[in-house]
């Protein structure tokens, strides 16, 4: 059986390290991974998406809509943009943060409200956590992306072990440390 993360954010806030993490966790647990490139305007805080696929045999890293067993959205108004991709009784992990599209700053428009009230009122299982709150706490804010692969854990059937060492792995070593505080933090959530 093939199971199906999609992970979303804005450009700049690790949504490629994160499916590095994913990949390097089940690819240890023996499955055949596919992860997709990053799609969208990552250079420019414009939406990012990013596809994970394992199973026995995955043919191909692409997610339509209706087939994620699990969403991982690292801000709120992209949970609400890709909410359609999860499958029925899929799963919802989601930072509490905002932050503001161009149309937004620019006044064009307001930034929704009561986005993941929302969502649960769809009857998502929906988990929603401060993953900016945590990673201050770890150290620094670009972390809150290990904070939601912590979150993350406690759904994937994968031992702690297997996602310190990817961390150790992926993570440039004067960050390992305060990536390993961000894990523990979201896993502890």
């Amino acid at each position: 059986m093939v199971k199906s993360i999609m992970i979303v954010g804005v450009g700049g806030q690790g949504t490629l390290l994160a499916s590095r993490l994913i990949a390097n966790v089940l690819q240890n647990k023996g499955v055949d991974v596919k992860v997709s490139e990053v799609h969208g305007m990552s250079q420019r805080g414009g939406s990012v998406v990013t596809y994970v696929k394992y199973g026995e045999k995955v043919t191909s890293p692409v997610i339509n809509r209706g087939e994620a067993d699990i969403i991982i959205a690292f801000e709120q108004l992209e949970a609400a943009r890709y909410v359609s991709y999860l499958k029925k009784g899929g799963k919802m992990i989601v930072s509490t943060q905002k932050i503001d599209p161009m149309p937004v700053i620019t006044g064009n428009a307001s930034y929704p409200e009561e986005i993941i009230e929302k969502i649960k009122a769809l009857g998502i299982d929906i988990t929603a956590v401060d993953a900016l709150d945590s990673a201050l706490q770890a150290g620094s804010a670009k972390a809150s992306n290990v904070v939601l692969m912590g979150v993350l854990s406690k759904v994937m059937d994968s031992p702690i072990e297997a996602w310190m060492k990817a961390i150790e792995e992926c993570v440039p070593a004067k960050f390992i440390e305060l990536n390993k505080k961000a894990f523990d933090l979201g896993k502890n959530i």
